[in-house]
């Protein structure tokens, strides 16, 4: 479980391939700290650490997890968003964040508005996510407030703080982004689908 407060940036320092799974090696400034099986979000990817070597850690993704996000379009030295498993005795700064990625999206729209810069993302129309104005979305395991929701798309707005602490910098149209949308929604939904 996780709050969506991207703690750090961590850079993945090498990649293999183990059939259709992939490993993925991170830097980190919390490595340290870690301890094997437990889990972490990388860009709102809630992976297990298998193994630690100084200040890198090893991950494994599976097909399943490569298909529905963009760990698929990782390389060697990107940068990603790094938060660990949340502690039951803190504040819920975020929101509630499982970690498991829902579907990807693509960033249509960049615009600077009075000190703070909207993202607008489109994705699938094939999908039975939803989201509402002033709901809470995760973005590469970043929670955010929905401004604009519409029919598969919608609008974040970023402050200065995010955007230069988060991957949110490195952002440019047409970038992939991985989406987990609100579980409560995703319940609801599910029970509108089932009592029709």
């Amino acid at each position: 479980m996780f709050t969506g407060i991207v703690e750090t940036l961590g850079v993945i320092k090498k990649i293999t391939h183990d059939k259709t799974n992939v490993n993925l090696y991170i830097q980190s400034v919390f490595t340290h700290e870690l301890k094997i099986d437990q889990s972490v979000a990388h860009n709102g990817v809630c992976l297990t650490v298998v193994a630690i070597d100084g200040d890198i850690y090893k991950v494994t993704a599976i097909k399943e997890t490569i298909d529905v996000t963009t760990i698929g379009f990782w390389n060697e030295g990107d940068v990603v968003n790094l938060e660990r498993g949340m502690p039951m005795n803190a504040r819920l700064d975020g929101h509630i964040v499982q970690g498991h990625v829902d579907e990807t999206a693509e960033i249509i729209k960049i615009e600077e508005v009075g000190g703070s810069t909207y993202f607008s993302f489109m994705y699938s129309d094939k999908a039975k996510h939803v989201t509402i104005d002033k709901g809470s979305i995760t973005v590469d395991g970043t929670s955010l407030t929905v401004v604009n929701s519409g029919v598969n798309t919608f609008s974040v707005a970023i402050i200065p703080y995010t955007l230069e602490n988060t991957l949110f910098k490195t952002y440019n149209l047409g970038t992939k982004v991985n989406l987990e949308f609100d579980v409560i929604g995703k319940y609801v939904t599910k029970l509108m689908q089932i009592g029709k």
